[in-house]
């Protein structure tokens, strides 16, 4: 019996490092919008070129299996030396692969960096679009709890099956999508969401799925789709949690924020880790500040992933305050 199945995408990343770049805003009747600039026709140099592995599924899979719980991740490589790369990463962190392998190209994701960290992330989903139900080994698929993150295509088909599935089997989900998932509205995610027992977003996102509300209203409407608990995060401002009888509000402490690659993944699984230890949203909210504080203070989304006791450590020290007000 596993605690948790993650099922997402897998890729290689790529950060580059750069010096040669320079920050624009641009204003229009839409608001703000910070746009990352390089010279056109240039060849230009990279300070430093660092390959990590990526990806929503295996990001929390890594993260969920340092924290001290039994993980599997489910979802599908291609073919080659970047497949094979994450294979072994997967491997030697502890985990037990469920995935498929099919022709075609693992993820891939280039990073651009520059001295200010105001990071662009281009992405090629490659083979991740390509999980198919039969692809499932569906008798192996005992487990606690599902941990959904944010796929496309035939891989979302895939996902509601997946959270049909867990409705027949009692298994929780918890459900992060991606901006990609979140704009399409409740309507395309329903099938999910009516399933979810934890559905953790960031602002934006929130406000693609349910709409620009003040945050309780939005708390609200993220419940009234399905979801047991809500989670709302806002990079450096206050995040926000609502169970349906209590909100939790807690402003993150300050950090040197070195690269946010893969922070949102730490805070999810590293929250859906302490509802598993302890059931416990306070606790789980500390720690899943903690734990992507920590990746935020350095590069790559999986380098500075914390064990259990480092991340109580972490947790202690940070000496993180949740305000908790009942509703109604």
């Amino acid at each position: 019996m596993y605690d948790v199945i993650t099922v997402g995408s897998a890729t290689l990343d790529v950060f580059a490092k750069t010096r040669f770049s320079e920050l624009i805003k641009i204003i229009d009747p839409k608001g703000e919008t910070d746009l990352l600039a390089f010279p056109a026709g240039s060849k230009i140099l990279i300070d430093e070129l660092e390959f990590t592995t990526g990806g929503g599924g295996t990001n929390t899979a890594v993260a969920l299996s340092r924290l001290g719980h039994k993980v599997a991740f489910l979802g599908k490589l291609g073919q080659g030396t970047n497949s094979d790369f994450i294979h072994k990463n997967l491997v030697k962190e502890k985990i037990d692969l469920l995935c498929a392998h099919g022709k075609g190209n693992a993820g891939y994701s280039v990073i651009l960096d520059t001295l200010e960290h105001d990071r662009t992330i281009l992405t090629h989903k490659g083979i991740n679009d390509d999980l198919r139900n039969k692809d499932i080994p569906y008798k192996k698929l005992k487990t606690k709890w599902f941990y959904f993150s944010a796929m496309m295509e035939e891989s979302f088909r895939t996902l509601e099956r997946l959270a049909e599935f867990a409705q027949r089997n009692n298994i929780k989900i918890a459900f992060n999508p991606s901006t990609y998932l979140a704009e399409k509205g409740y309507q395309h995610l329903k099938n999910i969401l009516t399933n979810t027992e934890l559905l953790v977003l960031n602002r934006e996102e929130a406000c693609l799925l349910a709409g620009k509300e003040p945050i309780e209203r939005l708390l609200l409407k993220l419940r009234s789709f399905g979801p047991k608990i809500a989670a709302v995060t806002d990079g450096k401002n206050t995040l926000h949690v609502f169970d349906g009888k209590y909100t939790y509000a807690c402003f993150p402490p300050p950090v040197n924020i070195v690269d946010a690659t893969g922070a949102g993944d730490a805070f999810a699984a590293s929250f859906l880790s302490g509802l598993l230890r302890k059931k416990d949203i306070e606790f789980a909210i500390r720690l899943g500040i903690a734990n992507a504080q920590s990746v935020a203070s350095h590069y790559g989304a999986k380098n500075i992933l914390l064990g259990h006791n480092e991340v109580i450590k972490a947790m202690k020290k940070l000496k993180i305050k949740v305000h908790k007000k009942k509703i109604g």
